[in-house]
């Protein structure tokens, strides 16, 4: 362990390169304490956010009244808003870089050594603990969740980060201050993130520990809302994506088919796993929840570790060209269960969505036989294909201990 005077001199070289640490804190009375103490044992520019706590963590702070800056407000308004004050106030004390640690006692402060290590070598970066998920004890959900948000991070910007859900984060005051935000909550660490990078901000990760006691960690995670907010600026970064930073990113970089190119072959991916991806697509493609394909389908392809560009790829069989075949046939497979008369295929250019309401039975049945059909096809196809064109990669032989 360092010595007092090894950290004192490691506290002044920090505020010498501008560096403070902003701790949001919201109903975290059972480690607030500990993780501002660890805090302080490396840096004496501390910032911490009351997030309108209703606990203890009033009085608790007030054990730290003159070893920290502290913002409190109330009622509680959201981590992306505390890390937004939080930024705020650095900026107006004339920080230029701050770091981020949660409360919740998941991180380790000796872990900061080790942000500002990689900062000496990229200073303008925004550089992100990365937590080992597979660690016992941790929750499975954290994992998926984690796969969720770095596959959109990929596709909205071309960056790979292995964790782009930490609360441990280094960022450049900088790049922050001019930049407009409307989100507040969690998802705000998705929205500062992802407009860093469209500015070509440098993204730099870096191994950190990782604690999770269920005994003391509060989760403030809300998977209803918060889901449901963090899909809709997924959803929206996604169109801004494509209508411009995508086109933009293609002229100046050109390394989008790159990625998209190496997630589509993956040498190591089995030919079942691909096959799987295509045939699952094409189900979703043409199952009849109109609009929300994509949104239940690529969760799911990450949760099972599909291939996520061939899924894509395959669910768009639902092009609007298509559409009316696609109702057609559908029609035709759910003839069976309906008294209606039969749709004449000469009458195929005529039909449109307005048709599904006039039997919307037989059309629902119909979709649904015709989604498991052309995914089963699907599936069967491109196996046969995969299998006659492409070497099946080995199984890795399992280490032994």
């Amino acid at each position: 362990m360092a010595s007092s005077v090894d950290l004192e001199k490691y506290r002044s070289e920090l505020k010498q390169m501008g560096f403070c640490v902003i701790v949001p804190t919201y109903n975290n009375h059972k480690t607030v304490a500990r993780v501002i103490e660890s805090v302080l044992e490396y840096s004496n520019d501390v910032i911490v956010v009351n997030d309108g706590a209703t606990d203890d963590t009033p009085e608790i702070l007030n054990q730290f009244e003159d070893r920290i800056y502290r913002i409190d407000y109330s009622p509680n308004k959201g981590k992306g808003y505390a890390l937004r004050m939080g930024f705020q106030k650095a900026l107006d004390l004339g920080y230029h870089y701050a770091i981020t640690i949660d409360s919740d006692g998941q991180h380790f402060a000796n872990d900061i050594p080790k942000f500002i290590e990689v900062h000496k070598t990229h200073p303008d970066a925004v550089i992100m603990g990365a937590r080992n998920l597979e660690a016992e004890g941790m929750p499975a959900k954290n994992g998926f969740a984690n796969r969720f948000s770095n596959f959109w991070f990929r596709l909205q910007t071309g960056i790979y980060m292995p964790d782009t859900q930490t609360g441990f984060r280094l960022y450049p005051l900088k790049k922050i201050a001019h930049i407009n935000f409307f989100t507040t909550r969690f998802e705000f660490e998705i929205e500062v993130i992802v407009k860093l990078a469209w500015r070509d901000v440098p993204f730099v990760s870096v191994p950190i520990q990782v604690k999770y006691d269920p005994d003391e960690r509060v989760s403030h995670f809300r998977p209803g809302p918060d889901f449901t907010r963090i899909s809709f600026l997924n959803a929206w970064f996604t169109i801004l994506t494509a209508a411009y930073h995508l086109p933009r990113r293609l002229l100046l970089k050109g390394k989008l088919f790159k990625l998209i190119k190496e997630e589509a072959i993956k040498p190591e991916e089995t030919n079942l796993r691909k096959a799987v991806s295509i045939g699952f697509g094409f189900f979703m493609g043409l199952l009849p929840i109109w609009g929300f394909q994509l949104l239940i389908g690529i969760p799911t392809a990450i949760f099972l570790r599909m291939n996520k560009v061939l899924f894509i790829t395959a669910a768009n069989i639902s092009l609007p060209p298509l559409i009316p075949f696609i109702i057609f046939f559908s029609y035709l497979m759910g003839q069976p269960f309906s008294d209606a008369e039969p749709i004449p295929f000469d009458q195929l250019s005529e039909l449109s969505l307005d048709n599904i309401h006039d039997n919307f039975i037989q059309y629902v049945i119909g979709a649904i036989l015709l989604s498991i059909v052309a995914g089963l096809i699907g599936f069967l196809v491109s196996w046969t294909a995969f299998s006659i064109l492409r070497k099946n990669p080995e199984s890795k032989p399992v280490q032994a201990s």
